[in-house]
């Protein structure tokens, strides 16, 4: 279905589990996960970036992540989440086929939680303590 890149990982999975799919995206857990679970999930037809996938692909992906997220708390029971998408070269991204990150959380994982997904980078201002704002 759609256009594929010879020449990506994520256009031909070479033998990955898919514990997920539907008409446009499919789900398999990342090669190199963060926490146990973690999993990705990347629409069939070869997308370089989120902003490029059409409004279609991007209900596929979301339907997806609700299933993902049903399916790991079966087997993992997780504590939290995070979801993210790295959006270009500047943002991280090094897989140029998007691909929404599913990361189970697990109470103690790192030391200090807070702020999440937040901590990639320096805020521009500072941060509100826990208890002094939102």
């Amino acid at each position: 279905m759609g256009n594929k890149d010879n020449n990506c990982v994520f256009c031909s999975l070479d033998g990955r589990e898919i514990i997920a799919q539907n008409h446009l995206a499919i789900a398999f857990y990342d090669l190199y996960p963060v926490n146990q679970g973690h999993t990705l999930i990347v629409p069939r037809r070869h997308v370089e970036q989120l902003f490029e996938a059409t409004f279609e692909e991007l209900d596929a992906i979301n339907r997806l992540v609700f299933e993902v997220k049903e399916l790991l708390e079966d087997k993992y029971t997780p504590d939290g989440y995070n979801v993210g998408v790295n959006v270009g070269r500047a943002a991280g991204q090094t897989i140029f086929h998007l691909h929404i990150h599913v990361i189970p959380r697990y109470k103690g994982d790192v030391e200090d939680p807070r702020g999440g997904i937040r901590k990639l980078k320096k805020s521009l201002v500072p941060y509100k303590k826990e208890g002094k704002g939102s």
